[in-house]
């Protein structure tokens, strides 16, 4: 069988009475999750439910999360994962784009949902705590229905950073071999006990936390809502070894410190999701006494491309490709580049998503020839290990010359009173771009926007250096915590100026 609830069925013969998930005081173990998911899915086909229907899973990261998840995937139909706090207008892109003919939501997020669906005749139940108690009743003698490796598992919305949110589709192959492949990269084993603080709807924290974790018997300690002081609270209360989290996480982590916490069980973190500045990865290093690993990939590669390996890793890079995948940075003519040029990172292997639902032409644009076209920028050096070096459309041309975003990100984090920054163009009559910087600061710590900017002037080519400064309250994220550059706008005097 390659259904992906394979996972569990097989976790649950081998490691049936370890914990499976955690919140809280509320624990299961891996045969409790099963059991749970056998009776959901019966339930689920009671309701109408067929194989390859697309239901969709509205719910923060807790213990229902899981159980529906492998529910669905039990009853042979398709998980379509969405950010809770997503908006009526949103949720019916979604439904309306996958077809979705249900959608099990949490109590906070029923408003929204029920708004969305009575335009697309979506049902809608809500799936808190109770559902999943009330589920004891039913038989769980539902087989998981066999699927082939290539049918669709999950679609995964991307962020929509241009035009409407695509749906990717990941095959039940894609997701358990990727999951498998990194916890075999980390040596994940059924002793270890994983921060699940990342959203179980986006591709990282599904793939890498969750689905990694209940292949190999693991536990995964479950965080509905990150905050950096309570998650080191937990990272000693349950003896995490694993922390998987974006950059963001890091930062807020060293702020709150090590002092509060006891984190000697963490034996490795994970960072992805967007580049770890290299200022973070040593101080969570130093402050923390765990490696931190730094890895690649996105929702349409399931998403692992890239990653280090404990004892071969180098600072400020992504790694180097995962079992059975390819990687090649190519030029705009779609020729490979030498080692330290510039070029597009294309992917192919058993990870890259099956297409786009509903949009050929989208996922013609997007593989070609098998090979996916990420629209990352990066470097690689002659040992093969790759360096982002920035998003194409996060580019800025300033009088012909490329800006690379990252690397005066990089310069402005070394400065002791930056908190996190985020570097942007803005138009310029002339020039065509200008570079400018948003940065939200340290506690205690105030700077002007002059110092920072020579500050940067100082250690990088005049081209190069943001002429435009300006301190934020807070960056605008998404739901992983990742800074949002398409919605920093520059303050009016900037764009004045610039004008």
């Amino acid at each position: 069988m390659t259904n992906l609830v394979s996972i569990l069925t097989t976790s649950a013969d081998r490691h049936g009475h370890r914990p499976a998930i955690r919140l809280d005081d509320v624990v299961l173990s891996h045969a409790e999750l099963d059991d749970l998911s056998a009776r959901a899915a019966g339930w689920l086909r009671g309701s109408g439910v067929e194989p390859g229907d697309r239901v969709g899973l509205m719910l923060p990261n807790i213990v229902p999360f899981a159980v529906l998840y492998y529910a669905v995937l039990r009853a042979g139909a398709i998980v379509v994962p969405m950010n809770p706090l997503l908006k009526a207008r949103e949720v019916e892109h979604h439904l309306r784009d996958s077809g979705a003919r249900l959608v099990l939501v949490s109590t906070q997020a029923a408003p929204e949902a029920q708004a969305a669906a009575r335009g697309t005749g979506a049902e809608v139940v809500v799936a808190d705590d109770g559902l999943v108690a009330g589920l004891g009743d039913l038989d769980a003698d539902l087989a998981p229905v066999a699927r082939a490796d290539d049918d669709t598992a999950v679609i995964l919305y991307t962020s929509g950073t241009t035009g409407s949110p695509k749906g990717a589709q990941l095959t039940h192959a894609n997701l358990r071999l990727n999951a498998l492949g990194f916890g075999g990269l980390i040596g994940l084993t059924e002793q270890d006990v994983v921060m699940g603080s990342l959203p179980l709807f986006h591709a990282f924290g599904q793939s890498n936390c969750l689905n990694a974790s209940v292949a190999v018997g693991a536990c995964l300690t479950l965080v509905p809502r990150f905050e950096a002081e309570a998650a080191l609270r937990l990272v000693e209360r349950d003896r995490v070894t694993v922390f998987a989290g974006v950059p963001t996480m890091y930062v807020t982590m060293l702020q709150a410190g090590a002092e509060g916490a006891d984190t000697s069980s963490l034996r490795v973190c994970v960072s992805g999701g967007a580049s770890l500045p290299v200022e973070v990865l040593r101080g969570v290093e130093e402050t923390f006494g765990a490696p931190i690993l730094e890895g690649y990939g996105l929702s349409e590669t399931s998403p692992t491309a890239t990653f280090n390996r404990p004892g071969r890793a180098k600072v400020g890079s992504i790694g180097i490709p995962i079992d059975g995948v390819e990687v090649r940075l190519v030029d705009r003519n779609g020729d490979e580049v030498g080692p330290g040029e510039v070029g597009e990172i294309v992917i192919r292997g058993h990870n890259v998503m099956k297409g786009y639902w509903g949009r050929p032409r989208a996922t013609a644009d997007a593989v070609v020839d098998g090979w996916f076209h990420s629209g990352d920028l990066a470097t690689r050096d002659e040992d093969g290990f790759y360096y982002v070096v920035d998003r194409k459309k996060d580019l800025i041309i300033r009088g012909g010359f490329n800006v690379y975003p990252r690397e005066i990100e990089e310069v402005l984090y070394a400065h002791p009173a930056v908190l996190e920054a985020a570097v942007v163009g803005v138009p310029h009559p002339t020039l065509g771009e200008e570079v400018a910087a948003a940065v939200t600061l340290r506690p205690a710590y105030v700077v002007s926007a002059e110092e920072l900017r020579d500050h940067v002037k100082a250690r990088v080519a005049a081209y190069k250096y943001p002429r435009h400064v300006w301190v934020m309250e807070a960056l605008p994220k998404g739901p992983t915590g990742k800074i949002l550059k398409r919605d920093i706008h520059a303050p009016e005097a900037v764009t004045a100026s610039a004008g």
